[in-house]
């Protein structure tokens, strides 16, 4: 996957426009199985279970597929583009929870708050969404906002809390990969197989699914359950002539499974696929020459 423009919360939807890759169930996966690797490397943790530790998270993901988020919703990924006015129907919503004189300085501290988000800017995004949210805890936006900056600092159990209000709000389940993502990064991996046996029943789109299903591998992976975590994506293992993203993303991190696995053969074949396909696709080239 692509280092990719930074979105609202677009783990998922990667065709419109390329989406966060740090936001994304794949990236987290790549920091995981990275951290992984390097401890199995260690000869005090060699075969001890992967931990989750977000605080030692970096911005950008260094080797090795990963684990975390899903798409925002269109309304939420058209207010974030810094310098654009926020779609009517989100600026309604903030006229109607503020009045129309306050409503007005909503929406301006929202379009703030996105382009902090854009930027990266996260610290300055959540200190102006803190107070949004509580001003105009009705709108869906303002949540799902709120709950994916507070994804992006590591806060856990808040993001969990504004992304599962937001869902009470929309009735959307596009963010259960990233609500999914907190409980595996609080360690409550029985919630994780909860998440994504509720995201599976709800058929969302090819997208959200797939980052469910990393984050659920990943999930696995962390319990030291790696057939299983491999059984996840094995089933998208077949090669085709014209992969989309996700084939691409599921296909390294089965690659990366399989290598963890001792299957390096078919690790090596994987990766040599990836590479055939585009030879810049993260670190596919590297990892390949390294199980030569």
């Amino acid at each position: 996957m692509g280092t990719g423009g930074r979105a609202w919360g677009g783990v998922t939807r990667r065709g419109a426009e390329a989406e966060a890759e740090a936001t994304s169930a794949s990236a987290e996966w790549r920091r995981a199985v990275d951290r992984a690797r390097r401890e199995t490397e260690s000869p005090h943790r060699a075969g001890a279970p992967e931990r989750w530790e977000p605080d030692v998270w970096v911005q950008e993901p260094e080797r090795g597929p990963a684990v975390r988020t899903a798409e925002p919703t269109r309304r939420a990924s058209a207010a974030r583009r810094a310098g654009r006015p926020l779609p009517e129907d989100l600026a309604r919503e903030l006229v109607t929870a503020g009045g129309p004189r306050r409503g007005s300085r909503l929406q301006r501290e929202l379009t703030r708050a996105a382009e902090a988000y854009e930027a990266g800017r996260y610290p300055d995004a959540q200190k102006i969404l803190r107070p949004l949210a509580d001003a105009a805890p009705t709108v869906a936006g303002v949540r799902e906002l709120h709950g994916l900056t507070l994804y992006r600092l590591g806060r856990w159990r808040a993001a969990k809390a504004e992304l599962e209000a937001y869902h009470a709000l929309t009735d959307a389940v596009d963010q259960y990969p990233v609500v999914a993502d907190c409980e595996r990064a609080l360690g409550r991996h029985w919630a994780v197989d909860e998440r994504y046996e509720q995201l599976r029943r709800a058929s969302p789109g090819t997208e959200v699914l797939t980052e469910g299903r990393l984050v659920l591998a990943g999930s696995l992976a962390d319990r030291g359950r790696l057939p299983e975590a491999i059984a996840v994506l094995a089933p998208y293992e077949r090669d085709r002539a014209r992969p989309k993203e996700w084939h691409l993303r599921t296909w390294y991190a089965l690659a990366d499974l399989y290598e963890r696995a001792g299957d390096v053969p078919r690790a090596r074949a994987l990766f040599g696929r990836l590479v055939d396909r585009d030879r810049e696709f993260f670190d596919a080239a590297e990892r390949l020459a390294g199980l030569r």
